[in-house]
């Protein structure tokens, strides 16, 4: 009786040990719900559909909200708001600093997106035709039909050309802004491309324009729209307790690192109105070797390995 009863409380011993080990990770019920916000961008939602979808198949739900920058700064200040993808350095930096001088939100680093890039660009047989940088524009005027193709009314790129033009910078006064939708720019530089004529217009990366048309970005644009053909990077914000509350959540968000070609590739259905988590279900199914880095040291909800377990969800 006596040995069955010791037996018997080494077994419990056990099962609790194991049971404890199993669970040693895993993360508070609290941080079930990770709260995403979301610019309405598209690369954005893009980005953010990934991530979602990865939490997804780690046990945890997910949810989005679409907010403006001011908004979205406001959530994550009063935590109401966990994990934004999308500060664009330097585009939201005015708006951004002051909450990083006061401490009232995260910026994780390194950037999730670098090398990103907006600046004038023409089709690759206008480019290997001559006009490679800024200064030629102006030499090509008469085939150019002196015009530059810009996005919307209003847009701080367009005042950029604009000033260009106004101050006969690069020779380029008397040259016409032609303002119009970012779709409206892109029939008319797709329309350029199907007859082989030149065109210089406002293009920028990441956009699906990258991989539906061969086009080329000019140099000597630094002191217009900055260095490196007006290099941006994108940051992970988090409100200030994210990381410390939920750390393997916070793992994973810290992991994520995107790149131009995948939001490229990405942007291109979500843009064709398909729904941004199938978008991202379907890229992550094609391109599961993207997950190896995102969730090295993840574990799932309960504490068990993330990447099987997002493999599996995902039909790996």
């Amino acid at each position: 009786m006596r040995q069955r009863l010791i037996s018997t409380l080494l077994f419990a011993g056990a099962c609790a040990a194991l049971a404890a080990a199993q669970g040693a990770h895993a993360e508070d019920a609290s941080c079930r719900t990770v709260r995403f916000v979301d610019i309405g961008w598209t690369d954005i939602t893009s980005t953010t559909a990934l991530a979602s979808v990865v939490f997804e198949g780690l046990g945890y739900a997910p949810r989005t909200t679409v907010a403006s920058v001011p908004i979205s700064l406001a959530g994550l200040k009063s935590k109401q708001i966990d994990v934004s993808l999308g500060y664009w350095w330097p585009v939201q930096q005015k708006a951004v600093e002051p909450f990083l001088e006061a401490k009232s939100i995260e910026k994780l680093e390194p950037p999730n997106l670098s090398g990103a890039k907006a600046t004038l660009a023409v089709p690759s047989y206008a480019y290997d035709a001559g006009i490679k940088t800024f200064a030629d524009i102006a030499k090509h005027r008469d085939e150019l039909g002196g015009t530059i193709y810009g996005i919307e009314p209003g847009s701080s790129a367009n005042a950029k050309i604009q000033k260009m033009i106004d101050t006969n910078q690069f020779g380029l006064g008397g040259f016409k802004l032609v303002q119009s939708s970012e779709a409206g720019m892109l029939v008319t530089v797709e329309r350029a491309i199907r007859e082989k004529k030149p065109v210089v217009f406002l293009g920028w990366e990441p956009h699906p324009m990258n991989i539906q048309m061969k086009i080329s970005y000019l140099s000597g644009g630094d002191d217009v729209f900055g260095p490196n053909y007006g290099e941006a990077r994108v940051y992970t914000l988090t409100n200030t307790d994210f990381l410390t509350r939920c750390p393997n959540a916070g793992k994973f968000v810290s992991n994520l690192r995107f790149t131009t070609d995948l939001e490229n590739r990405l942007m291109q259905p979500v843009m064709n109105k398909e729904r941004p988590q199938e978008a991202a279900k379907a890229y992550l199914k094609q391109n599961p070797q993207v997950l190896d880095a995102w969730l090295a040291g993840v574990k799932t909800l309960d504490g068990k390995d993330g990447l099987p377990a997002v493999r599996q969800y995902l039909g790996l």
